[in-house]
């Protein structure tokens, strides 16, 4: 399946018209929805937040184009593309998406900023001291999210925005967390932005 991805790949087009066409041609019409409205929702925070838009459109469009690789086969894809996997990752493949799609935008649609790529592997659970490209990238995931219905903590998290975008992260790290049982693994990644934003909270007076 990697070897089929370049001939999708159409050099005229741009990284977003690509990446959406990439999904549907693998029959991913759900993924692509959900790409091109993480995308809208994170340009408008990238905008809020005077960050780079082009940059936030890059990592929002490609955060889930790994998911063309079925969940039985990931850890497989991983290890052949040199990714060192955590065990949360082997019991819970579905999470390696977002590592996945890092070497996917890499590898299959040139991209080489570094920031770009780093929202686009932690998208799913952030980690200790994100950008806010990272931060960005993350709550525009969990906002537009690809499930019925509005998300449960939407409310609470959309209050966080309203006083910065660093807390806008932390209320949805610490809702994770305090929902940890319903999530089939703790990834190392998440618990350890946890423990960064009760620190930041403690600190902020």
């Amino acid at each position: 399946m990697l070897t089929e991805i370049p001939s999708h790949i159409n050099k005229d087009l741009s990284v977003y018209e690509n990446s959406i066409n990439l999904l549907i041609s693998f029959n991913m019409r759900q993924t692509a929805l959900h790409a091109s409205q993480v995308t809208k929702k994170a340009m408008e925070l990238a905008r809020r937040y005077r960050m780079d838009i082009e940059k936030a459109e890059s990592a929002a469009v490609l955060h889930d184009i790994s998911v063309i690789i079925p969940n039985e086969r990931r850890v497989e894809a991983a290890e052949s593309l040199g990714i060192g996997l955590f065990e949360e990752e082997r019991q819970f493949p579905m999470i390696l998406h977002q590592r996945l799609s890092r070497k996917f935008a890499s590898l299959y649609f040139g991209v080489e900023d570094k920031e770009v790529l780093d929202a686009i592997t932690c998208h799913t659970t952030l980690w200790q001291s994100p950008t806010k490209l990272d931060m960005i990238v993350f709550l525009a995931d969990k906002i537009a999210w690809d499930q019925a219905g509005d998300p449960p903590y939407l409310e609470t998290l959309y209050k966080g925005l309203d006083v910065s975008l660093e807390r806008g992260a932390s209320h949805m790290v610490r809702y994770m967390m305090d929902n940890k049982h319903k999530l089939a693994v703790v990834h190392p990644w998440l618990a350890g932005a946890y423990e960064y934003f009760m620190r930041l909270e403690e600190e902020t007076p």
